[in-house]
This record gives structure tokens, sequence and C-alpha cells, in this order.
């Protein structure tokens, strides 16, 4: 495995041989806030500990991506990143991780099929390790649903009619219209907005592309099925008008606190906020149910977190070392067990020998594994999803903006994601 890695860096952008100490502490880069960092170092210590082999240990959350890009042209990439699933297709093409070879690596057997489908590239190969997987589910202000006698929704019919009251009948009692029924972080950063809506987008029976099989891809974004589905989600900001004023605009980092203070009510959102709105909200006043079904279902997007074994770098066997430790049971378990306000850096285990219920005790994290199971889907495997995922989320958001017309801008944004599957090679 670590040979295929040092051999990985086949762009002018990796390095293009290993340099400097093997002895030295193994760097290590995870895309996280200050909750997570908090886990990842009692795991690093660990392992330490077990080992000998020091890490040095860098949380990042703003401009990860641009940080790691500057890292790579200086030709001194981290030893190890642990990143969402959406890096894979970039981080491969630039060649700053190579292939992994799973015989060689202890424990991975022991990681499931299907958190291994996180980890590999259009071409069937692995180009990272997985880590931690997860599913949305949707967070619901219970109290308030309770106090305006609304069912638990079941369908985008009673979701829609619990968000509208929310916004409407002064749910938090206040004597003020200063509450919104769905919160949505749809920024264009990093292609959130089309992170958020897929899971309204699939449900509605729409999608971004279809899989036509031996690799190649159709655009499916302008079908009838899509064109319903994204005018039932613009619907949301231009007719009810039952979403948080600043969505269009709003990261994932500015978007949770409207959920834990009281000024919207629903968040499709993932496991990981549990413990800080335990914390700050309170565990008795929210809820966490599966996706209201759509038209087309009740899918949700499921994807994860992997590993990513940086090429150049000159400790392989260290590199390998520190993922296998992350593979073992017990650092899962580590992972997924957080102190009151930190958030857990394993959300469900990809080691098929941890049980979520037993670790945890916790009927919403078996709610959140029974989605991932039954109805958790992860973007198409294409080479490299970045430019597809950024290109809808900006003509997503124009749509939303209630200033555009759904059907026209779906029809030009059909033929910009046609040229792109032309340039990745993948068009049916």
């Amino acid at each position: 495995m670590c040979a295929a890695v040092a051999a990985g860096c086949g762009t002018s952008t990796s390095p293009s041989a290993p340099q400097g100490d093997p002895n030295a502490p193994l760097e290590v880069w995870t895309r996280s806030q200050d909750s997570a960092a908090k886990v990842y170092t009692r795991i690093f210590e660990e392992f330490t500990k077990k080992t000998g082999q020091k890490v040095e240990y860098k949380a990042v959350f703003n401009d990860f991506d641009k940080q790691i890009q500057q890292r790579a042209a200086n030709k001194d990439l981290p030893d190890l990143v642990i990143t969402d699933t959406g890096s894979l297709g970039v981080f491969t093409q630039q060649g700053l991780v190579g292939e992994v070879d799973r015989a060689s690596l202890a424990g991975a057997a022991d990681v499931s099929e299907r958190a291994w489908g996180n980890a590999r590239t259009s071409d069937g190969k692995f180009h990272a390790v997985p880590w931690s997987t997860q599913a949305t589910v949707t967070l619901i202000r219970k109290d308030w649903r309770e106090k305006l006698g609304k069912p638990v929704p079941a369908t985008h019919e009673q979701l829609l009619d619990l968000a509208k009251a929310f916004t409407s009948q002064d749910p938090d009692g206040n004597g003020q219209a200063d509450t919104y029924g769905i919160l949505a972080p749809a920024t264009t950063d990093r292609g959130y907005t089309l992170w958020w809506a897929s899971n309204f987008l699939w449900q509605g029976g729409g999608d971004v592309l279809k899989d036509s099989g031996n690799g190649k891809f159709q655009v499916a974004i302008d079908s009838p099925e899509s064109q319903r589905s994204v005018e039932w989600i613009r619907g949301l900001f231009c007719d009810s008008k039952v979403m948080n004023p600043n969505a269009l605009t709003l990261t994932t980092n500015d978007a949770h606190p409207l959920f834990e203070t009281g000024k919207v009510g629903i968040y499709t959102t993932g496991p990981y906020m549990f413990s800080r709105f335990d914390k700050n909200l309170g565990k008795d006043k929210y809820e966490v149910i599966p996706a209201p079904r759509g038209p087309g279902g009740d899918t949700v997007l499921g994807e994860g977190e992997d590993m990513y074994i940086m090429a150049g770098s000159p400790n392989p066997a260290g590199q390998k070392k520190l993922v296998e430790f992350m593979l073992t049971p017990e650092v899962q378990q580590m992972g997924m067990k957080v102190q009151a306000g930190e958030t857990p850096v394993v959300r469900l285990p990809v080691n098929k020998n941890v049980d979520v219920k037993t670790v945890l005790n916790d009927p919403r994290w078996d709610t959140t594994k029974q989605v991932y199971e039954s109805a958790g889907r992860p973007f198409p495997a294409v080479p490299n999803f970045q430019p597809f995922r950024q290109k809808t989320s900006e003509s997503l958001n124009k749509i939303f903006t209630c200033t555009t017309d759904t059907r026209a801008e779906l029809g030009k944004l059909a033929g910009e994601l046609t040229k792109e599957l032309s340039t990745q090679g993948i068009k049916q």
C-alpha cells in the first residue's frame, strides 16, 4: 500500500519523492472545528502512547481545501488527511494520493463493503481508507410541534404544513413573527446548496446525473422529475416562504445556532449535531426522524469521511500504522463517545464489529443507522463530482432567489453538465 502511495505523485502539484526525516512526527490534518478536534486529540495521544510515534495534529475548518492546495504546490503535504468523501476525486486526479492495497492493510476485512464504497474511485480502485459514515436525518423542534398540535411529518405535504405553522403560528409564544419553518445552509461555498437540496431533489424523484452503466452517465437535472422537485424546493423560498431569510448565503457553521436558539424549527443535517444541540438546546426539545417521503421516496445523502494517505511522506510505515490503528474497534468507539459539547468524529462506525446500539445506547443513533442502511445514497461515482456539485449549486441557488425561470436555468445547467461529462470522458 505504502509503495503505491509513494508512487502516486503523478502531477506537478504533488511531491516527486519522499523528503525529510522518517523519524519526524506524523503530520495529520482533519477538516474539523474545536468541538471535534478535542476528540481527535485524545485519539492521537493514545496512538503515541501505544506506539511511541508522535503526531503533529492540526484541525482546519476555514479554507481547508485552499490550504491543502497550497501545501501541494509546495510539495509538502501532511502525512494523513481526514476529510469528507467529496475530496476523493480531486485528490486522486491531482496525484495527491495513490492506490490503496486493501489486502496489505490490517483491519481492512473488518470494514464494511458499503463503507469501502466511499473510498472507491470511478475506475473501481481505492484511493482512500474509510473512517466514518453517516446519513442525514431530520431534526424537529418537538416542543413547538406538540404545542401547535401537529403530527410527526411522514410526507412532504405534512412537512410543508408543519413548516408553515412554525413560520406563522408563533410556536415559541413570544408574540412576535420571528420564527421560520426550515433551516438550510444553502450557500454555494463548496457546493453546499446541492448538499442540502439533494435530499429533497431525490425524494421528489429527480437527480443530477443518471448512471448509464459501464462507467458512463447522462445528465438528469433537466428531466421532468428533476424540474418538479426543484420547483417544489423553490416554493419553500418563494411561495410559502418558510425558509430562514439568509439561507442562500448561510454556511453550516452559521446555520447551527439558528436551530439551537429557537429561530428555525426544522433542520436536515447530520447526527454529529446531537451532542451540541443536547447541550445548547436541550435533548427534550427536539426529535430526530427519518426524512418525510416525497413522490420519489425517502432517499437522503449518505456519505462519510475518509482517511487520505498523502503522497511524498518520508514515513510510509508510520502512515500505515496510524491508519490501521484508526480502524480498530477501540478507536472507532473513541471517535463515537464524546463529552458534552464535543462533536463525534466517528458518526456510524466503518468497523463491522462495532455496534452503534451497544456503544451509544441512544435511539436517535439507531434511527440514523436505519436511515443510512435503507435510504442513504452517495453522490455519483464519477471521476470528480466536485465540478458537478459546484455548477449545480450555483444554478439552484440562483433559482431559489425567485428571480430565475426554473426550466430555463435547468436547461442551461444541463448543457454545462453535459460538457463536464465529456471532459471527464464519461458521457453516454
